[in-house]
Parts: C-alpha cells; sequence; structure tokens
C-alpha cells in the first residue's frame, strides 16, 4: 500500500502525508467533494482535481496490485514462477 502512496503522491507532486489522509477519508466513504470542501486541513488544502485524480488513480492501482497478485498466483500453481520471474 506504501508504493501506491507513494507513487500517487509523485504523480500529483503532493506529500504522501496529504496522500495518506485523502486515502484514508475515501476508503472511510467520504466523498470527493465532501473532503475537498471539509476536510482540506486534514489532507494539507488539496483541492478538488487533485482529489479526483487521487480517486482515479488510487482505484487503479490498487485493481492492478490485485490482478499482478493473481496472475503470480496461476503462474506459481502451474509450477513455473522462479525467482527471477517473480521479481519482474
Amino acid at each position: 500500500m506504501q508504493k501506491i502512496i507513494r507513487q500517487i503522491a509523485a504523480e500529483l507532486k503532493v506529500g504522501e502525508h496529504q496522500v495518506q489522509a485523502a486515502t484514508d477519508l475515501l476508503d472511510g466513504g467520504a466523498t470527493v467533494p465532501f473532503i475537498a470542501r471539509y476536510r482540506k486541513e486534514a489532507t494539507g488544502g488539496l483541492d478538488d482535481a487533485q482529489l479526483r485524480e487521487l480517486e482515479v488513480r488510487l482505484t487503479y492501482l490498487r485493481e492492478l496490485e490485485e490482478r499482478r497478485a493473481v496472475v503470480l498466483k496461476a503462474i506459481d500453481e502451474q509450477g513455473k514462477l522462479t525467482d527471477a520471474l517473480r521479481v519482474a
């Protein structure tokens, strides 16, 4: 999860603590408009556009990680997962 937080922070050019705070709020059920309007202090002032982009990237990167895990498991079950392939 930290890898995803770091990547989003780099892409949006904001602090990791800002991304973590916004992620926690989104995971808690808060909506982007709510966070943008009422939780600016928690996110370090992220605006609506940044929060929307963060939400899109967070969803995409989480789904990508899930897919990666499924593919690795399938390759491992076939007995073809080498250490080199796992790293790659």
